[in-house]
């Protein structure tokens, strides 16, 4: 018992000089720095009013280890090493890992993850907010299994609704915010089977508009809304076969329609009228290209603008859409261009809301098969050679890394997708190396990353994503948790009192 006393004392001891701070490394930054965050942390109480509110953010295949190359991306644009950077979201106070597989998939696509935070259950790859008792493309029976969406919880309380995305409007994850569809490639009538009652993605966009729910909607898609003998503002045929003139349905609705930056710049708040800004045919560009086009921030601040004149709050999903695509092509650039127009415009909503009555989330809906080699010195550009470490300093020697073919490699790469090293040969088989790579080549915004299996289309993986949130309850985010929690937290968060 004396030893167990002496041993608790001597911890104890302990702890007071280190609370004193008389240890040799308490002058250090790292170690000041260090006692602000714990300074900070202390600081922070739970926020339990009823939030007014809700944002939604959602970075298509923004996963953990996307989210930290956007990091050093932006970082390194402001001129710094990278690691050091903050981004917006990374400022909130309450963070969660995120389990994102679907019902019936390791691996999930974005219809069921989209699904699972605006209906709190999980589903089926391939469906939206459908239940998982029916099978996928299934028209009759999902006629009758439908769940009831947080969009429509929201309009009952009397909110707004807002829905964006750099994807097409009638994409899979905006499409959860308001249709219900045994296949998310329904996106206009043209793709339904013979004998299919079930409305097309665009159609039911439309009805919801008429039916109060949706407030604003901007994004790509515009062919989905019109039919293929209507030629739209870039000399581009419509999709749909049933001659239906959806742009027309929402003119007469009294909805304000935009097409461009110019008329999207002479929108109009506070008339209580639907606005939908369809941007592009199919997806918008991606922000390294965009011209003639809002930006996510510019569409987010319209948005909250137009949603704010609801004294009631409203919920507001934005989705930086063509992160996933990026990935999908293998060109990191444009993933990280993308996933920095994405933190702007969280910050630009940040800057527009109160945190004490509006809830913040921003998470991903998964991540994709990105990799990150080593040992890298700090500064080696994102997308580009990972350079050998500075043992006399702190920023990278200069000095590629070299494999043991002896050839260079970049920070980050993929496991599979169209940059793979692997080349088909004329007998079907496939054989390659590495080439060697310069970092000029490496940082060419339209070079490919190096993969190992060739595949056209780069996929997702079914690793966790994170979830950060600030405002009224974002507290109950914390541990991990299944990706429909999100969900639930928004709905109590809005029904508390």
């Amino acid at each position: 018992m004396k030893q167990i006393l002496l041993s608790t004392a001597a911890v104890l001891g302990l702890a007071t000089v280190a609370s004193a701070q008389d240890l040799p490394q308490a002058g250090s930054d790292w170690y000041q720095a260090a006692q602000d965050t714990i300074a900070e942390r202390l600081a922070v109480q739970p926020n339990t009013a009823t939030a007014k509110n809700v944002i939604l953010f959602t970075a298509d295949g923004n996963g953990v280890g996307t989210n930290y190359a956007i990091r050093l991306f932006s970082g390194q644009q402001e001129g710094g090493l990278g690691d050091e950077y903050v981004q917006p979201h990374e400022t909130f106070p309450h963070v969660a890992l995120v389990k994102t597989y679907s019902s019936n998939g390791q691996t999930p696509d974005s219809a069921p993850t989209a699904m699972a935070m605006n209906s709190g259950v999980k589903g089926k790859n391939g469906m939206i907010n459908i239940m998982d008792t029916v099978a996928v493309e299934d028209c009759a029976a999902g006629a009758d299994a439908g769940t009831k969406l947080f969009s429509e919880i929201a309009t009952e309380m009397g909110k707004s609704v807002g829905v964006i995305s750099t994807a097409r409007i009638t994409h899979a994850t905006p499409a959860a915010v308001y249709a219900r569809t045994v296949s998310r490639d329904w996106e206009d009538n043209s793709a339904l089977p013979e004998g299919c009652e079930q409305k097309d993605i665009a159609a039911q966009l439309i009805d919801q508009m008429q039916a109060g729910v949706i407030d604003v909607a901007f994004g790509g898609g515009r062919a989905h809304f019109l039919p293929t003998d209507v030629t739209d503002v870039e000399g581009k045929t419509g999709k749909r076969t049933d001659g239906r003139n959806l742009v027309e349905e929402a003119t007469g609705l009294g909805a304000q329609v935009v097409f461009g930056e110019e008329d999207f710049s002479a929108l109009t708040a506070g008339n209580n009228a639907p606005i939908l800004g369809l941007f592009e045919a199919s997806h918008m560009k991606y922000e390294h290209d965009r011209t003639g086009e809002p930006s996510l921030a510019e569409m987010t601040e319209a948005a909250i603008e137009a949603l704010s004149t609801n004294d009631e709050g409203f919920y507001l999903s934005i989705e930086a859409g063509r992160v996933d695509h990026a990935n999908h092509e293998g060109n990191l650039y444009r993933v990280l261009a993308d996933g920095k127009a994405f933190a702007d415009a969280i910050a630009k909503a940040m800057e527009l809301t109160n945190a004490e009555d509006t809830l913040i989330i921003v998470t991903a809906d998964h991540e994709h098969a990105i990799s990150f080699n080593g040992y890298c010195g700090r500064g080696s550009n994102i997308v580009g050679l990972c350079m050998e470490e500075n043992e006399a300093g702190i920023e990278h020697n200069g000095t590629p890394n070299l494999g043991a073919d002896g050839k260079p490699y970049t920070v980050a790469g993929y496991l599979n997708g169209a940059g793979s090293v692997l080349i088909e040969q004329a007998d079907g088989t496939f054989s390659g190396s590495r080439p060697d790579l310069t970092e000029e080549e490496a940082t060419d915004p339209d070079y490919l990353q190096q993969a190992l299996i060739p595949m056209s289309s780069e996929t997702h993986s079914g690793e966790d994503v994170a979830v950060f949130a600030r405002g009224p309850w974002s507290h109950l985010f914390g541990g991990v948790i299944e990706q429909n929690v999100i969900f639930h937290v928004m709905n109590h968060a809005v029904t508390a009192e």
